[in-house]
């Protein structure tokens, strides 16, 4: 598997979660895509051309691979730029709530803190775990609750939040829900219909390891009408709600074309095979680091995450970690810190094996003491 990847071969990767990481099929039919828009741009790019039956393409594949309707997706750059979309479309007020876990990605608490601030919202951060979540979050609403953004899996805790139960519970409370599912397509089955989120943003960069600028954002047909583009451009006439944010102005589209042959590319190597010895690898991290360090892992129990891992470091400044790991030992994995405290995030993808945990297991020690 390593061969089929573009990463180099000196480099121990133990952070697919940040970037992800094309192979070489995946990665060629995005060159080839993007010679061939080069070459007569104008029959690639030309509404009234090439350009919409492409993407209806993409549509209708990444549509089937998350379960859910073309017509119910828009295609994005990434997963910030669908969550920016919902939440600028909010039209917040003073005295409205956000309601979040404390275990968001940074640059989405950035977002929120940014939009609140603006309108004179509240943002409301619950310490949670995924197996009260649900509860956690619920018990947080008041009557000026104006949405739940959790994440499916966190970044920085690693951690598989029950996203269905809440989605469920909240529309029972007439609440509704965002979704940032920047890591779950590619490291986990998804069914986005029956998760049931009003708004669900999710990266095909990472884990379904397309090409870079490959986003997704679903939004259930009873909410479409709520939701404002960042940009309006030509499409915005058009009858069909998805196809009105299809064109947002002159971008190269291949990263998106790409997104189905990361998806061929999966289905030929097995990929719930691979996600299942990946899922394996990081049980063996969670244990391994945990002895080692001498410290807790975020997650309680081995299905509380699925291939990356949280586990706290001893008291240490986590971007020297990071960098003596980087210089001395050529491994690149994330070390910073979670509300104050030190963590490493160790993620295994197809192309790891073994030997790269136990080049980690062995580096740390000489850091650390």
């Amino acid at each position: 598997m390593k061969e089929l990847f573009l990463l180099d071969p000196d480099i121990v990767f133990l952070n697919h979660g940040s970037f992800g990481a094309c192979p070489r099929p995946v990665f060629e039919e995005y060159q080839r895509l993007q010679l061939e828009l080069e070459r007569e741009p104008v029959e690639f790019l030309g509404l009234q051309r090439r350009f919409p039956a492409l993407i209806a393409v993409v549509r209708t594949q990444l549509a089937a691979y998350l379960g859910a309707r073309p017509d119910d997706l828009v295609l994005v750059p990434n997963a910030t730029a669908g969550v920016n979309m919902v939440a600028r479309s909010l039209h917040l007020r003073p005295g409205d709530e956000i309601v979040t876990t404390t275990h968001e990605y940074g640059g989405n608490e950035l977002l929120w803190r940014y939009v609140c601030g603006r309108a004179g919202a509240r943002f409301v951060e619950v310490p949670t775990r995924p197996a009260t979540a649900a509860a956690d979050l619920l018990g947080a609403v008041t009557p000026r609750t104006r949405a739940l953004f959790v994440s499916h899996i966190s970044s920085p805790t690693a951690l598989l939040f029950p996203v269905e139960e809440i989605c469920a519970r909240a529309r029972e409370a007439g609440v509704p829900t965002i979704v940032d599912g920047a890591h779950a397509p590619g490291q986990i089955a998804l069914d986005l219909e029956q998760i049931g989120a009003d708004f669900y943003a999710g990266n095909c960069h990472k884990w379904l390891c397309s090409p870079k600028g490959a986003g997704v954002l679903h939004a259930r047909p009873e909410v479409q009408a709520l939701l404002e583009p960042l940009a309006v451009s030509w499409d915005w006439a058009q009858d069909s709600w998805a196809d009105r944010f299809r064109w947002a102005g002159t971008r190269d589209p291949s990263s998106h074309l790409a997104v189905p042959a990361a998806i061929d590319f999966q289905a030929e190597h097995d990929w719930d095979e691979v996600r299942a010895r990946c899922h394996g690898l990081a049980v063996r991290a969670r244990r391994g680091l945990a002895e080692l360090l001498g410290t807790e892992p975020y997650a309680e129990r081995d299905d509380e995450f699925v291939q990356m891992v949280s586990v706290r470091l001893p008291k240490c400044e986590p971007e020297n970690v990071h960098a003596r790991l980087f210089d001395e030992s050529r491994i690149e994995v994330v070390c910073d810190a979670w509300r104050g405290e030190p963590f490493i995030r160790v993620c295994f993808q197809g192309y790891n094996d073994e030997h790269d945990l136990e080049a980690l297991l062995d580096a740390l020690p000489r850091l650390l003491h």
